[in-house]
């Protein structure tokens, strides 16, 4: 069953939106959410000047861009926290296990290990689960065959988080690596699979890739 058109934070449909406001790098911090948000500054901390070692892209880039998809999705903004903080535990089990720790012991998060990354416990209970649902399909699942093969989260906010982070990573894979990278097919069908899954258009593909190509 598909969503229905998806809100952005002035309750006027996506596409209108995207058709009528130019996107501008202010844009990508959501109402509600600043460049003083304390999961956007730990993210900023995180990755400082890092890029992508294939397109040479900053990998702030991914999460400014994911935040205006969020946006233009009507996500809330716990989501659009999270996602800034999910980098952090995506691929770093001790951080996970910590965090994980802290939260089922009421831990003070302004201290080690969360380390005032974020003072709200939904917000690094979203990231991890972010983690555990997107790293369950990830492209070299040999069983990954269908759209239904993808387990969602049962978190409406964490599905919008992949949902912008999909989006992301797709737009940079078919301006960087499509025909180019060695599992160039197989990539391609994996976002198929998880776009398809995560009731993503083509026409949401299409105007929000047009859109994050005119912030870059």
């Amino acid at each position: 069953m598909r969503r229905p058109p998806s809100r952005n934070c002035r309750g006027a449909p996506e596409s209108l939106a995207l058709l009528k406001v130019e996107p501008t790098a202010a844009d990508c911090h959501p109402h509600g959410m600043d460049a003083d948000a304390r999961e956007y500054l730990a993210i900023q901390r995180f990755y400082g000047q890092r890029r992508a070692r294939r397109s040479g892209v900053l990998y702030l880039q991914h999460i400014d861009e994911g935040l205006w998809v969020l946006r233009a999705l009507g996500a809330t903004e716990q989501a659009q926290r999270a996602y800034c903080l999910h980098p952090l535990v995506q691929e770093d089990d001790e951080r996970t296990a910590a965090w994980t720790q802290a939260l089922a012991m009421n831990a003070d998060l302004s201290l080690p290990p969360v380390d005032g990354v974020s003072e709200d416990p939904r917000i690094l209970a979203l990231a991890l689960d972010y983690r555990e649902t997107a790293n369950a399909a990830l492209s070299h699942r040999p069983d990954l065959k269908t759209p239904e093969d993808i387990a969602l989260s049962k978190e409406p906010e964490v599905n919008d988080m992949l949902r912008a982070d999909k989006v992301q990573n797709y737009k940079d894979f078919i301006r960087y690596h499509r025909g180019r990278h060695p599992r160039s097919a197989e990539l391609e069908h994996y976002f198929q699979l998880w776009l398809a899954r995560l009731d993503v258009t083509p026409g949401q593909v299409t105007r929000w890739h047009a859109a994050l190509d005119r912030l870059t």
